[in-house]
């Protein structure tokens, strides 16, 4: 399991109490993504600029595809950058790869013999996997769900992160986040603005 599915996970399962904004979900999967890529030294950070390592084939598909998607040429791309590019619609395709797998289920009520819509997550190995990484405040998954306004404060005695480029990458992630916030509000306040000039005085 990537740290980008054990959040889709956590998401899904300890997240459910509150609504997740799929643009915010995607760019925290992409950050999780570069911080899977380094773990797997299929790239490194100069400073915010990420530097592709060898090309191999990676063995998750959606990790393999985001490798296959880095800038190799000089002078790269910084995180910010690629976490705006890479993360355009990305949760949509990691529940469409949850869903293809069997991880993720149509909710079917005892009384209600046809499909609600909703989706919920299959019991699975990789469930209990990403359960039990979040019941240890694994502390990059942890910083990452925070980012999404989950589980905040829930281990204030977490280690710190030690490795200076996943830091580098929590930081571009969070402030992309805030970011994209900052535009939903200035939208919601020219809509409204919008609106009262049409209803007029």
């Amino acid at each position: 399991m990537t740290t980008s599915r054990d959040l889709l996970t956590v998401t899904l399962d300890v997240g459910s109490g509150r609504a997740v904004e799929r643009g915010d979900l995607s760019l925290v999967l992409a950050g999780a993504e570069v911080i899977d890529l380094i773990d797997a030294q299929a790239l490194t950070l100069d400073d915010e600029r990420i530097v592709p390592g060898a090309r191999w084939t990676l063995s998750d598909r959606l990790l393999d595809e985001a490798a296959g998607a880095l800038v190799r040429e000089a002078p790269y791309e910084v995180v910010e950058d690629w976490l705006w590019r890479r993360g355009r619609g990305l949760a949509d395709g990691y529940f469409a790869a949850l869903e293809a797998e069997g991880q993720l289920t149509r909710e079917r009520h005892r009384w209600i013999p046809v499909d609600t819509g909703r989706t919920a997550l299959a019991d699975s190995p990789e469930r209990r996997h990403a359960a039990q990484r979040w019941a240890a405040g694994e502390p990059v998954l942890a910083a990452l769900a925070g980012v999404l306004g989950i589980g905040e404060g829930q281990r204030e005695d977490a280690p710190e992160i030690a490795d200076d480029s996943v830091v580098t990458v929590l930081a571009a992630v969070n402030d992309a986040v805030m970011e994209l916030e900052a535009v939903r509000q200035r939208r919601a306040i020219e809509d409204a603005a919008f609106d009262n000039i049409w209803r007029g005085p």
